[in-house]
């Protein structure tokens, strides 16, 4: 039997995630019907800024691009050592090449814009120097919670986290 359910797939640094922009992204996907892996790095538990422990399903060298609707990076300050990881930037460039919905919150648009996907799109980060990384990449910076720019989707922090999700829930659902 073929699932019809939409898959989304969220990224998250083995080291301080941001706890709600998992959590409560990863909670309005799930209550809008959107089935979630979690992908890391490393293997093994990953821990929150504010402490929340979380085993991921799969690594990054397992992500199979095609078996997801969506393709979340979660932010934080640990989401920085994805800012030139080779792998993370592949998946984001494969992801965005294949018509994927793309979502980013807090410092994690930075991953998106080096992959090239934020060139001439509308997007937002978390404030301060990665304004100025993300327009470096091509993107058009807007001052808000979150913005939606086709299938790309950025939110600029923990405030803002189930905004982000219902935006990726409502994308994907079409």
């Amino acid at each position: 039997m073929i699932s019809l359910a939409k898959k989304a797939l969220l990224i998250i640094a083995p080291e301080n995630f941001r706890d709600e922009e998992l959590l409560h992204t990863k909670e309005e996907l799930e209550r809008a019907g959107v089935a979630t892996v979690v992908a890391s790095s490393k293997r093994g538990e990953a821990r929150g800024m504010l402490g929340a422990t979380v085993t991921p399903d799969i690594t990054l060298d397992q992500v199979r691009v095609d078996e997801y609707d969506g393709i979340i990076f979660v932010g934080g300050s640990g989401s920085a050592v994805y800012f030139k990881d080779k792998k993370a930037i592949s998946i984001a460039g494969e992801a965005f090449k294949k018509g994927k919905k793309m979502g980013a919150i807090c410092i994690a648009p930075v991953i998106l814009a080096n992959a090239g996907v934020l060139k001439d799109k509308r997007a937002t980060v978390f404030p301060g120097e990665y304004v100025q990384k993300i327009i470096s990449g091509g993107a058009i910076y807007q001052e808000k919670a979150v913005v939606i720019d086709g299938n790309v989707i950025t939110a600029n922090g923990p405030s803002a986290a189930r905004e982000f999700g219902r935006a990726i829930a409502k994308a994907l659902k079409g």
